[in-house]
């Protein structure tokens, strides 16, 4: 409270001053939560008053109002500057970050500002709880507490990107206005990529499969086929002149995962790990990369004759066939073909001639041609 009585009696007046200053050392003189200067002691006063050299009273014909208890109190805790968080809500925001609630019934509950001298919190509280304080403005606060005024640059990633440069009192936000500055606004952009996924960006069904591709070569071959998880995507994704979530949405997912391709060894992709197999029937069929291991959905009778077991990534994985029935339901699945021709189809026959009496169900699968229909 040093700067109270000085700086205090030089706006309001010596003895203004000291009233304020007496009950601020001495807070239990006062008869209620706001802070009036009748419950000063007389005899404090005029010892108070006698330190300094300003007027009694001062010349200014503004001054001596309601306001002069709250500048003397601003003052002494500039930090304990206050403002209501919402309208009608009894918690304010102190300048020093702290929140502090005015009692039930306060005579102070409609002031937006408050310069408050005393405040506690009890156990188990969320807010502190004001104890003595007197009404304010912000142009009382920031003139009496120039020093905690400063320009923010708040940009970062809710839900969306929040782009604002504030003007504020400590804690407390003055004014907001929006601010753009693109490299602000990219690491919000790659903040809400790591906070809400990749998902942010366009991914159709063949930018998913390519991104599945690169991964299953990553595991089985490593060097030089990069991860793909999203901590890589993240290092190369390029966010351009977005600035919002819904422009993310216009990012291809595919070209992110493409951007990480090694040259020359990319020549070899769609070798490696191709999109789809041709099986005897014709057919070119999708691989699925889905699960890690690489799978091929078809039609039993589209392989027929086929005894050897495709083999992706130069020979290292043998592809899992997911062998369908007419229907297009899985009837048996085997990652060894000429196996199956001997234990398994002959199951199969049996189980499925039956109910599709239509379709080929040669007894020698081998020797058989393989058809689309």
């Amino acid at each position: 409270t040093a700067r109270a009585l000085p700086d205090g009696a030089a706006a309001v007046g010596a003895r203004r001053a000291a009233e304020v200053v007496a009950l601020l050392d001495d807070d239990r003189a006062s008869s209620g939560i706001e802070l009036t200067t009748r419950d000063a002691d007389p005899r404090e006063v005029r010892r108070l008053s006698a330190l300094v050299s300003a007027p009694a009273s001062p010349t200014s014909p503004t001054a001596q109002t309601s306001a002069d208890p709250a500048l003397v109190v601003a003052l002494a805790y500039p930090e304990r500057l206050a403002r209501r968080r919402s309208p009608g809500s009894p918690v304010y925001l102190m300048a020093g970050g702290t929140a502090a609630e005015l009692p039930p019934g306060s005579g102070l509950a409609d002031a937006e500002w408050l310069a408050v001298a005393v405040a506690d919190r009890e156990p188990g509280r969320t807010h502190g709880r004001i104890r003595l304080a007197a009404r304010a403005d912000e142009e009382l606060a920031v003139a009496a507490a120039a020093t905690l005024l400063a320009d923010v640059d708040d940009v970062r990633w809710d839900g969306d990107v929040v782009a604002n440069r504030l003007r504020k009192l400590g804690a407390i936000t003055l004014s907001s206005k929006p601010l753009h500055d693109r490299e602000a606004t990219r690491r919000a952009l790659l903040e809400g990529l790591r906070t809400e996924g990749l998902g942010l960006l366009r991914w159709d069904a063949d930018g998913l499969r390519t991104r599945e591709r690169m991964a299953f070569l990553h595991r089985v071959i490593g060097d030089p086929w990069p991860a793909v998880d999203d901590d890589a995507l993240l290092a190369v994704v390029d966010v351009g002149d977005a600035r919002r979530k819904s422009d993310l949405a216009r990012i291809s997912g595919e070209h992110v995962v493409r951007q990480l391709l090694p040259w020359p060894a990319a020549a070899r992709f769609d070798d490696l790990a191709p999109d789809r197999l041709e099986v005897p029937s014709g057919s070119r069929v999708r691989v699925d990369y889905s699960t890690g291991d690489p799978v091929l959905p078809v039609k039993v009778q589209e392989v027929f004759g086929w005894t050897e077991t495709p083999r992706l990534a130069d020979g290292r994985v043998p592809v899992v066939l997911h062998l369908l029935s007419p229907a297009g339901r899985p009837a048996a699945v085997t990652g060894d073909l000429a196996s199956f021709w001997r234990t398994g189809y002959p199951r199969v026959r049996a189980e499925l001639r039956g109910r599709y009496p239509k379709h080929r169900w040669p007894e020698d699968p081998l020797t058989a041609p393989a058809a689309r229909r």
